[in-house]
C-alpha cells in the first residue's frame, strides 16, 4: 500500500524557508562586513598618507591649512561627496588616534570610529572600541553608552560586575539586525553610488515631490530649485531634506519635508532642527534666515506648517508671508495632487 503524498498548502515549506532565510542573512552579513573592513582600512590609510605628508618637511608644510581643502576639491570631483574636507579631517584624526592598524578592531564600521573620535580620553576611547567590538554594539548603542558615561560610571562603581550585568541585560532586549547598507549613506558614498537619498523615497512621496516642485516653480514668486534629497550632517548623523529651493525675492532658502503618514511632534522638531542646521552650514553672509515647510499628506487629512526659528518670527510675519504661498493654498494643492496620484497607484500609497 503506497503512502499518501504530503498535502501541499499555499505556503512555502517552513523548514526550507528557514534554511534559505539563514543562508541569505549570513550572506548579507558577510558582504556588509567585507565592505566595512575595506572602508575602515581605506580611511585609515588616507589618514596616514595625509599625516605623513604634513610631517614631511618645509616644502610640504607650505600647503599649510589649505592642504585638506585642495585634496577635498580634487577627490570630491573624482569620487563623490564622501571625501569632503570634514571627512578628510576625520580620516586624519582616525590615524592620529589609532596609529597602529593592528590595534584597530576591524569588526567596527566607519560610523563607530567617527563616534569614537569624539572621546577625548585615550583610555576611554580604546575601552569603548574594545567593548563595542566584543559585545557587538551597534552605533546607536555605542553612542548611548558614551552619552551616559558608561566607562566613567564603571570606573567609579563599587559593584562593577553588577553594573556590567545590568547593562548587558538591557542591551539584550534590543533586536539586532545587520545594517542595511542599501540605506546607509556613508557606505553608499564610499562605494561611489549616485543619488543615494532617492533610494529612501516611496513611489507616492516621489510623485508628490515632483508635483510640488512644479507647482512652486510655476507660482512665479521667486522660487529657484536647488536640490532633491539634499544631505545635511551632524558629526554622527546624516539627514536628507526632500526639497530645497532658494527664493531670490526673499534671499532665503526654503526647505520642504514631506510626510505621507500622520504628523507627529517629532516631525515638527526635526524640521526645526533642519532649519537650524541649514542656517549653520549652508546659509551665506547675505542670505536671510532659512524657512522650513512641513507637508503631511496623510489619507485622513493634509496638514501644512511653516517652520521658522524664534528669532526670525517677526521677519517671517512682516516679509516672508507676503511672498510665500499660504498654508491653506499649499494644503489644497497637496490634497488635490495626492488624490489624483492615489487613483494611479493605490497599492503603493498605504
Amino acid at each position: 500500500m503506497t503512502e499518501p503524498s504530503p498535502k501541499i498548502t499555499g505556503s512555502a515549506p517552513p523548514e526550507l524557508l528557514d534554511a534559505l532565510r539563514d543562508l541569505i542573512t549570513q550572506a548579507r552579513r558577510q558582504v556588509l562586513r567585507s565592505v566595512d573592513v575595506v572602508q575602515v582600512q581605506t580611511y585609515w590609510g588616507i589618514g596616514r598618507h595625509i599625516v605623513e605628508f604634513e610631517q614631511g618637511g618645509q616644502n610640504r608644510a607650505a600647503y599649510g591649512k589649505q592642504l585638506l581643502s585642495h585634496l577635498a576639491a580634487s577627490l570630491t570631483r573624482e569620487f563623490g561627496k564622501g571625501f569632503d574636507e570634514r571627512n578628510l579631517r576625520n580620516m586624519r584624526a582616525f590615524f592620529q588616534h589609532f596609529p597602529n592598524w593592528n590595534a584597530v578592531r576591524s569588526e567596527l564600521s566607519w560610523t563607530h570610529y567617527r563616534l569614537l573620535l569624539r572621546v577625548d580620553n585615550q583610555d576611554a576611547r580604546h575601552w569603548y572600541m574594545q567593548e563595542a567590538a566584543t559585545q557587538n554594539w551597534s552605533t546607536r548603542v555605542l553612542e548611548r553608552q558614551m552619552g551616559t558615561l558608561y566607562y566613567e560610571r564603571l570606573l567609579s562603581s563599587q559593584d562593577k560586575a553588577g553594573l556590567i550585568a545590568r547593562t548587558r541585560q538591557e542591551l539584550n532586549t534590543e533586536v539586532q539586525h545587520p545594517r542595511d547598507f542599501v540605506r546607509d549613506p556613508v557606505m553608499l558614498e564610499f562605494l561611489g553610488l549616485p543619488d543615494t537619498g532617492r533610494l529612501l523615497e516611496s513611489n507616492l512621496e516621489q510623485a508628490l515631490m515632483d508635483k510640488l516642485q512644479q507647482f512652486l516653480l510655476e507660482l512665479g514668486k521667486g522660487f529657484a530649485f536647488v536640490a532633491r534629497q539634499q544631505r545635511i550632517s551632524t558629526e554622527t548623523q546624516d539627514f536628507y531634506v526632500d526639497l530645497v529651493f532658494y527664493n531670490y525675492l526673499l534671499k532665503c532658502f526654503v526647505l520642504i519635508d514631506l510626510k505621507t503618514g500622520h504628523l507627529a511632534h517629532q516631525d515638527i522638531g526635526q524640521m526645526d532642527m533642519y532649519v537650524r542646521l541649514y542656517d549653520d552650514l549652508r546659509r551665506g553672509e547675505n542670505d536671510n534666515p532659512t524657512v522650513g515647510l512641513l507637508l503631511c499628506g496623510s489619507k485622513d487629512q493634509s496638514v501644512v506648517r511653516y517652520s521658522v526659528l524664534h528669532e526670525s518670527e517677526q521677519l517671517f510675519a512682516s516679509k516672508y508671508r507676503l511672498i510665500l504661498p499660504s498654508e491653506e493654498e499649499l494644503r489644497q494643492e497637496l490634497e488635490l495632487e495626492r488624490n489624483a496620484l492615489l487613483s494611479t497607484f493605490p497599492a503603493d500609497s498605504e
